[in-house]
């Protein structure tokens, strides 16, 4: 049934009229008229997705969000859910999801927990949630703030004028900012250009030999594997002394012995002929690094 409100009409006929049906002027209400008690219902809150029902429950329950109470919570969320679904209201499956969501975090804390290893804190079932919130709510914030802001078409209206334009042009002004700005983006230009030229450096693999033999026969013969090496060598030089060390252990003149597993490698010296060291000791086999 459809009422329009015709209250001229109304008066030109002479009647107290109501409404208009059909056509028909309504005199008074009908005496089997039934209006269902929730026929006018009145919902104040309206929630833009799951994160905004929870964010405004523990709100409105002055509850830290670091510290979430789940039992009341869940309660709390599924009693809505409820209350949507006894209306017959369309119910997003996201809110769904959260309300399963809820349920395995309260299950989860009902659960004992592992024990924590010395320094490092129980995991927390709520965590995941409790980062979602705050990122959201961080988000509803700027949103509100944007929001603040004056708008075109709502706050104010935009005014065209003609103005005269003036003959002298004017610049705007130049700050200190700006020079040292202008500065830097000419040295980073300037960077972007510069070369670097590498330079090759003569490594003798039959020099380190040598130096291998006399560290060797200096030291009694047997020496731990990382004290042949210097880093002050540098890479290339590290790398160039370590093929040498292979060469001479493929000619039989080292020895590369470990007493068991995981135990210090040492270096022994095979050969004590003193001319094969000075042989080694100004060859010109070259290696590049």
């Amino acid at each position: 049934m459809t009422g329009v409100l015709d209250a001229p009409g109304a008066v030109q006929a002479g009647l107290p009229m109501l409404a208009r049906i059909y056509g028909q002027p309504l005199a008074e209400m009908p005496a089997d008229l039934y209006i269902p008690p929730d026929a006018l219902e009145v919902m104040l809150d309206a929630f833009e997705g799951p994160l905004d029902l929870l964010l405004y429950l523990i709100r409105k329950a002055n509850i830290d969000i670091l510290d979430i109470p789940m039992a009341p919570l869940t309660r709390q969320y599924l009693s809505y859910i409820d209350s949507m679904q006894v209306h017959n209201l369309e119910l997003a499956a996201e809110y769904l999801v959260m309300a399963a969501m809820l349920i395995e975090i309260k299950s989860r804390m009902l659960l004992p927990r592992p024990k924590a290893a010395e320094g490092e804190e129980a995991d927390d079932p709520r965590a995941e949630l409790v980062r979602r919130l705050m990122e959201y709510e961080q988000i509803k914030l700027a949103a509100q703030q944007l929001n603040a802001l004056d708008q075109a078409g709502r706050d104010f209206l935009w005014v065209e004028t003609l103005v005269e334009k003036c003959r002298l042009k004017r610049y705007p002004e130049v700050r200190l900012d700006d020079l040292k700005d202008a500065w830097l983006g000419i040295l980073r230009q300037a960077r972007l250009h510069q070369h670097h030229q590498i330079g090759r450096e003569e490594l003798s693999v039959r020099e380190h030999m040598g130096i291998i033999l006399r560290q060797l026969q200096a030291q009694g013969g047997y020496v731990q594997f990382e004290a042949l090496f210097d880093p002050a060598m540098g890479a290339p030089g590290l790398v160039v002394h370590f093929l040498a060390m292979l060469e001479l252990a493929r000619e039989r003149l080292v020895e590369i012995t470990q007493t068991e597993a995981f135990e210090p490698i040492y270096v022994r010296q095979a050969c004590t002929n003193r001319e094969s060291e000075v042989n080694y000791g100004t060859g010109n086999d070259q290696a590049g690094a």
